[in-house]
């Protein structure tokens, strides 16, 4: 099932995505799946008339973790961390499809990282590896965008990942998905510049839910990045970036000016 988060000239509201691809529908359901036993209101718009959403905006964090991929540590000359690295990004980095990526004037060196991401769907500490699945509404495309320049002045990541726009999510949540070898790619203006699978993940998706609820405890909404692939490089205004993984869909940003 995919759950899409949508504005038709009003309040968001949410949606199971129907159809194949170019001819999607919208069945429009009764208040926040996140809360509520999915049901559909009957109402039904096509994709094209609307405005897909960040399909949630986590209510207190966004977790993410660093060097998951061993090319990807190497290519930026880091050695792979003995536990998964853990980092946040304030809620308020969350935008949506087609939403801009603000390129912030502290930066000159700002870079895309396309990643699967998972949503939390109840809340759940120290959750066992084997249950982990159990805490997971669905999966969907993430950009950890990344101020590079800063990460490396800085020594901590606070800042250089946690602007507002630097946690581009969406299309939709797929809820029915296994993301044990599923292929990632990102393109930036249609070139291809990383292109992964999710078998290659260091740390798989069970291992990082059941470490990281080992300390903080996770609430429904909550976002987990886990990691981006070899191939991370600049973006600059006017770029399109699009982050695409089998079986969910693409997400695609436009990198603008800051007002």
């Amino acid at each position: 099932m995919r759950i899409a988060r949508f504005s038709a000239g009003e309040d968001p509201k949410y949606a199971v995505v129907e159809g194949e691809e170019g001819a999607e529908v919208l069945a429009v359901l009764e208040g926040d799946p996140l809360y509520r036993p999915i049901q559909a209101t009957g109402e039904r718009l096509p994709l094209e008339d609307v405005r897909l959403l960040a399909p949630v905006i986590p209510r207190s964090k966004v977790v993410c973790v660093g060097r998951n991929y061993a090319e990807h540590a190497a290519e930026l000359g880091n050695e792979v961390p003995p536990e998964p690295l853990i980092f946040l990004k304030p809620n308020t980095s969350v935008i949506g499809p087609l939403d801009g990526i603000v390129y912030p004037r502290l930066t000159s060196d700002l870079h895309f990282e396309g990643e699967l991401a998972l949503v939390i769907s109840r809340i759940c500490r120290q959750v066992p590896k084997e249950r982990a699945h159990d805490v997971i509404l669905g999966y969907t495309c993430g950009n950890d965008v990344t101020a590079r320049d800063l990460q490396k002045k800085d020594g901590q990541w606070a800042r250089a990942k946690g602007f507002d726009t630097f946690c581009p999510l969406g299309p939709w949540i797929e809820t029915d998905l296994d993301v044990s070898d599923v292929e990632l790619t990102t393109t930036v203006n249609g070139e291809v510049r990383q292109h992964g699978r999710t078998s290659q993940m260091i740390h798989d998706v069970a291992s990082l839910i059941a470490y990281v609820s080992e300390f903080m405890t996770l609430l429904p909404g909550d976002v987990l990045l886990t990691g981006t692939p070899a191939g991370v490089g600049p973006m600059r205004v006017g770029d399109n970036v699009s982050v695409t993984i089998e079986g969910i869909g693409t997400l695609t940003n436009r990198v603008i000016t800051h007002d």
